[in-house]
């Protein structure tokens, strides 16, 4: 049988089989490191906007509590995500100096 192409949602780059240049792997680290943090914050802010939202329209109050959980799960995820980043920022950085 003939292989098939089949698409495919997600396009996934082939793994590079020689390592990229080190420091600009560590840039591209630092980047979504801070581009993490600044989702982590602006996740909390809005978290932090629909609490007061829950506290002043009582009549949606569960609408608003409900999405201030799902906003504050996106500040953890986002904040978890920037701390890999940190990690992966770090061992780019190692690699570097070696």
């Amino acid at each position: 049988m003939a292989e098939e192409k089949r698409h495919h949602f997600f396009h996934h780059k082939e793994e590079e089989e020689t390592p990229s240049d080190p420091r600009k792997e560590e840039k591209h680290h630092k980047h979504l490191e801070q581009l993490g943090g600044l989702g982590a914050v602006a996740a909390g802010v809005y978290a932090l906007h629909e609490k007061h939202q829950a506290k002043k329209d009582p009549e949606n109050a569960h609408r608003h509590k409900i999405t201030e959980e799902i906003a504050a799960t996106v500040a953890v995820g986002s904040a978890g995500f920037a701390f890999h980043e940190h990690h992966e920022k770090k061992e780019a950085k190692k690699r570097d100096d070696q």
